[in-house]
């Protein structure tokens, strides 16, 4: 399971980037989107990491 969670924000960024396109953006104006989702999937993953650190 944990071996898969690198898919978590490139399946958010692809999801993020249909939406633009299919909404007549471009992805450079959607480049703050992208921000938050790396930002959120980073904390996301640092959690995981601490948790797999204590529980070990």
């Amino acid at each position: 399971m944990i071996r898969l969670l690198f898919l978590i924000p490139v399946l958010l960024c692809l999801a993020w980037a249909l939406y633009l396109t299919s909404r007549g953006f471009s992805l450079k104006q959607g480049k703050q989107g992208f921000a938050y989702i790396l930002g959120f999937s980073g904390v996301i993953a640092a959690f995981y990491t601490l948790m797999w650190f204590v529980t070990n």
